[in-house]
């Protein structure tokens, strides 16, 4: 199986940096596409949305963005105008968004980047607060 991994990530985001810790600790370096540099096109975007399993409005991001001002929670908003929005403000997609030979997945929290990766960690990992993930012999921390 390759390991063919993608990160949708920005570098400011914990949650983001902790699961693209976690895709090294595994010894993998993904593609990662700094999303709001380099955002997805439109089709691309509506293609990770199906694939993730997930509703266009899971994947709207609240916090830190014009989410209010644009008056996004408004719930008569179609898909496409939640598109539009995410398109037009990039920061209003949520991260990290996941994609690997096994799937795609908002990884939130982190350490659910584990059930897209085909190898096993490498060893310890704890997450930036310092909560552990992974215990030395590889295994997630229950």
């Amino acid at each position: 199986m390759t390991t063919d991994i993608i990160i949708y990530h920005n570098p400011e985001c914990g949650t983001s940096r902790n699961a693209l810790g976690l895709i090294r600790n595994a010894a993998i370096e993904p593609h990662v596409v700094e999303y709001l540099k380099t955002p997805p096109s439109r089709a691309l975007l509506v293609q990770l949305i199906e694939r993730a399993g997930i509703t266009t409005r899971e994947l709207l991001r609240e916090k830190g963005t014009p989410y209010a001002e644009l008056r996004l929670a408004d719930t008569s908003l179609s898909d496409d105008a939640l598109v539009d929005a995410m398109m037009a403000h990039p920061i209003l997609i949520n991260r990290p968004l996941v994609v690997s030979p096994l799937g795609v997945k908002l990884c939130r929290p982190s350490e659910a980047v584990l059930d897209l990766l085909p190898n096993r960690q490498q060893g310890a990992f704890a997450k930036e607060d310092g909560e552990r993930v992974v215990d030395a012999n590889g295994e997630r921390v229950a």
